[in-house]
């Protein structure tokens, strides 16, 4: 997937990557341990940063109160989903049975409507399938009027799971992360779903359970985060979430680097926005990509301000962000230099793109 230009960025960018220093080594996961000692954060505008956990934690616990869960049930979901998103349900009802898949919901221009995460339920004593939808809860709406428009006489039904809640599990730094063995659950038969997050290690488990449940009861040497350093740690890896880093009818799927978070199938059949999707991958051509970026100095409000090259040349655009770290889709034949963000005012802080460590180096998917 990489261009013949990219793979100047790789090879420019891999000992200059964002918070480099915080990353696992032993395990390629993003640590987070940086994000939670007790100082005074400039990014965070003076704030103190999030307490140090006792000693013996060893995972961090977040509850994704911006995520929604909805419910797809009947004898034909798997294939109503088939035709409408980007990856293959073969991988939840197949013979691998994946327990979860990352996928996008497109519009007929090709554009990502919905950023998705499927896990797939038990099935039910009269044998149908179900699947659990987990999205950015300010669209869970749209995306049930969504799929009622392309249900007709579809046998599935649709509905909202307000009695549970996703959860996000992540290792400290200097704990093994998913290439180990992971954390255990003290009560497994508590929780609906416990699995690896499908897009990359460096996104930890993924764990759905009744709103009552905090999961660190289950997990030993475990504690609750704050949902901000949840964010940080996206950031800081370069893998966007949800509405504000994929604007519904904007964002396109492999500028976003769905194929790289294992989102996206280019051998299963039709589905609605694949000819666009399809075209730009068989002819191998990606100028631009979502890449996660560091400012010189936090402003207030930089998404969609444009960033440019030291020569005034157009380099991107910014996409969302906290503090100075963010995400920005970036023309790959400038992700190796100087860029400098457009602010209003004054101020121009300059910005770094750097290469995520989860990008597959030779631009396939293994």
């Amino acid at each position: 997937m990489y261009n013949s230009r990219l793979v100047g960025v790789v090879a420019a960018a891999a000992h200059r990557t964002v918070c480099r220093s915080s990353l696992s080594s032993a395990a390629g996961v993003a640590g987070t341990a940086g994000l939670f000692c007790t100082r005074t954060d400039p990014e965070r505008h003076g704030r103190p940063m999030h307490s140090c956990p006792a000693p013996d934690t060893q995972f961090m616990c977040y509850s994704l109160t911006h995520r929604a869960l909805l419910r797809l049930q009947g004898e034909d979901s798997a294939a109503f989903l088939q035709g409408l998103v980007t990856n293959d349900m073969e991988l939840l009802t197949g013979e691998s049975r994946r327990g979860a898949i990352y996928t996008h919901m497109l519009s007929v221009q090709g554009r990502t409507l919905f950023d998705l995460i499927l896990y797939r339920l038990k099935e039910s004593e009269d044998g149908q399938f179900s699947v659990l939808v987990e999205c950015d809860r300010t669209v869970t709406d749209s995306l049930q009027k969504h799929l009622k428009v392309y249900k007709i006489r579809r046998k599935v039904s649709i509905l909202p799971c307000a009695d549970l809640s996703p959860w996000a599990v992540l290792p400290l730094e200097g704990g093994e992360g998913r290439e180990a063995a992971g954390p255990k659950l003290s009560a497994p038969d508590r929780v609906l779903l416990w699995e690896e997050d499908p897009r990359t290690v460096a996104m930890g488990w993924r764990l759905v359970a009744p709103t009552q449940l905090n999961p660190v009861e289950l997990i030993s040497e475990s504690r609750q985060g704050d949902i901000e350093d949840y964010h940080r740690h996206r950031y800081t890896i370069g893998l966007p979430e949800g509405v504000q880093d994929l604007p519904p009818g904007v964002a396109l799927p492999l500028e976003s680097n769905l194929a790289y978070m294992r989102g996206i199938s280019f051998t299963k059949g039709c589905y609605i926005g694949q000819e666009l999707t399809a075209r730009t991958h068989h002819t191998g051509v990606i100028r631009k990509r979502l890449m996660p970026v560091r400012l010189s100095a936090p402003i207030r409000d930089p998404e969609g301000l444009a960033i440019v090259t030291e020569a005034g040349k157009l380099a991107g655009k910014h996409r969302a962000g906290s503090g100075s770290l963010g995400l920005a889709l970036i023309r790959l034949a400038h992700a190796n230099e100087q860029l400098v963000l457009q602010a209003p005012g004054d101020a121009t802080p300059t910005l770094q793109a750097s290469v995520p460590e989860w990008w597959p180096k030779d631009g396939k998917l293994e």
